[in-house]
C-alpha cells in the first residue's frame, strides 16, 4: 500500500509545484504588462529634461527632479526591466532618451549615490544592449564615486560636510558599492573593489547593533577615523530601526557576497534577514512600517519601497544558502511580491500618476514623500519580479 501511494504523492507534489509556478508566471507577466501601460502615462507627465519623482493624488500633482537627484536612475532602469520582459520598444526608446540627459552625471563627485543613479540605469542598459557607450559611462561613474573614499575611516563619505555632520556615512551607501565592484570586475581599476570592501567592513563594524539592526548615520572625524556620533536622518529616532535602512543593509551585504564570496558578508546578510523576519513589529503581510520602532504602531504608514528592496534581496540571498534557508527566503519574497501585486499596494490602471506601487515613505521626519508612490519602490519591485522569473521559474 505504501509503495502504491508513494508515486501518487510524487505526482501530487509535482502537480502542486507546477501549478504554483504557472500562477507566478501569470502574475509576473501581468505585472510587467501593467507596468508598461502605467509608464506610458508617467512618461506623458514627465518633461523631457526631467525625471519622475512622485505623485500626490490629493492634489493630482506630479513632482519631478533634475538629474542631480539621487533617484534619477530608477525611471530609466525600470523602463529597461519593462522592455526586457515585454519587448515593447516604447520602453527601450524612452529609457534611452532619459539616459541621454542622465549621462552628464558620470563626472559628479558631489554625491555618493552614483550607484543608484548610474548603475540601475546604465548598468541595466549595458547588460541588455551591450552598447560600449554605456560601459564607458559606468567606468567614469565608478571613478567619480571613488573620489569620495576617505582612507582614514576607511569608507566612502556619503553627504558633504555640514555644521551638523563632519563626515557622515549612511547605511544606504552599501547599495552604491555594486557600481564599484562590477566595474572592477569588468575592466575597471581593481582599487574600486578594494574601496568597496573597506567600506563594507567599516560599515559592518560601526553601523550595526548587537541584534543586527542598523543605525542610519555614523558621523566620523575624517582626519582620525574616530566616530563622532550615531544618529538618524530618516528614522523615528537615533536608536530606531528605520525599515528601508535595514533593507539597504540586507541587499548590500548580499550583493557584496556575490562579488567577493566572502562568507562574512553572507553571514551579515543572514543576520539582518533574521532581524527583519523575526521582528515583532513586522506585519503579517511582510510590508513593513516605515520604521520598526515607529511611535504610533499599528497606525504608522507602511513603506512599500522597503518591501520591494527586501523581496529583491531575499531572492538573491536564496541563491547562496542551503536548501532549507533558500525555501524560506524565496517564500518570503514570494509573499511580498504577491502582496505588493494586490489592490492594497498596486495601483489601478490609469491611477497613481502612472506609478506602479502605492504607499511608500521617503522621509517622514522631514514630512517629505509620505504615503506616496516612489520611483525606487517601482524599480526594486520590477527587479524582484524579474529575478523570480529568471531564477525560480
Amino acid at each position: 500500500m505504501i509503495r502504491k501511494r508513494f508515486p501518487i504523492l510524487l505526482i501530487l507534489l509535482f502537480t502542486v509545484g507546477f501549478l504554483n509556478a504557472q500562477n507566478m508566471r501569470k502574475l509576473i507577466k501581468k505585472q510587467f504588462e501593467f507596468a508598461d501601460k502605467q509608464y506610458k502615462i508617467l512618461q506623458q507627465h514627465t518633461p523631457e529634461n526631467r525625471m519622475p519623482k512622485t505623485y500626490y493624488a490629493k492634489d493630482n500633482k506630479w513632482e519631478t527632479s533634475d538629474t542631480h537627484w539621487w533617484c534619477s536612475g530608477f525611471y530609466p532602469g525600470s523602463l529597461l526591466y519593462i522592455y526586457e520582459n515585454t519587448k515593447d520598444t516604447f520602453a527601450l526608446n524612452e529609457a534611452e532618451r532619459r539616459l541621454k540627459i542622465l549621462q552628464k552625471e558620470d563626472h559628479n563627485t558631489h554625491t555618493h549615490d552614483l550607484g543608484f543613479m548610474m548603475f540601475t540605469s546604465f548598468g541595466n542598459a549595458y547588460r541588455i544592449t551591450h552598447n560600449p557607450l554605456y560601459k564607458a559611462v559606468i567606468d567614469t561613474s565608478a571613478a567619480a564615486l571613488s573620489t569620495r573614499f576617505r582612507p582614514k575611516i576607511p569608507a566612502i563619505q556619503s553627504w558633504d560636510s555640514s555644521k551638523k555632520l563632519r563626515c557622515p556615512v549612511i547605511i544606504d551607501n552599501m547599495m552604491n558599492l555594486e557600481l564599484l565592484c562590477w566595474d572592477a570586475q569588468h575592466g575597471g581599476s581593481k582599487r574600486f573593489q578594494k574601496i568597496a570592501e573597506l567600506h563594507a567592513n567599516t560599515t559592518m563594524k560601526n553601523h550595526f547593533r548587537k541584534d543586527y539592526s542598523s543605525f542610519h548615520v555614523v558621523d566620523y572625524n575624517p582626519e582620525t577615523g574616530a566616530i563622532i556620533k550615531r544618529v538618524t536622518a530618516q528614522g523615528a529616532n537615533d536608536s530606531s530601526a528605520w525599515s528601508r535602512g535595514q533593507a539597504w543593509g540586507l541587499y548590500g551585504y548580499t550583493m557584496m557576497y556575490r562579488f567577493t564570496k566572502d562568507t562574512a558578508y553572507l553571514n551579515q546578510a543572514k543576520h539582518i534577514a533574521h532581524f527583519i523576519l523575526t521582528n515583532p513589529n513586522l506585519p503579517k503581510d511582510l510590508i513593513p512600517y516605515w520604521d520598526y520602532n515607529a511611535p504610533n504602531l499599528p497606525d504608522a504608514p507602511r513603506d512599500a519601497s522597503a518591501a520591494s528592496v527586501m523581496a529583491s534581496a531575499f531572492l538573491e540571498l536564496g541563491q547562496y544558502v542551503d536548501e532549507k534557508e533558500r525555501k524560506q527566503y524565496v517564500a518570503d519574497a514570494k509573499k511580498i511580491i504577491r502582496n505588493l501585486s494586490s489592490p492594497e499596494y498596486r495601483a489601478k490602471l490609469g491611477e497613481n500618476g502612472g506609478f506602479i506601487l502605492k504607499h511608500s515613505v521617503g522621509s517622514l521626519p522631514a514630512h517629505s514623500e509620505v504615503d506616496v508612490p516612489l520611483t525606487y519602490a517601482d524599480y526594486y519591485f520590477l527587479e524582484a519580479l524579474h529575478r523570480y522569473k529568471e531564477w525560480y521559474l
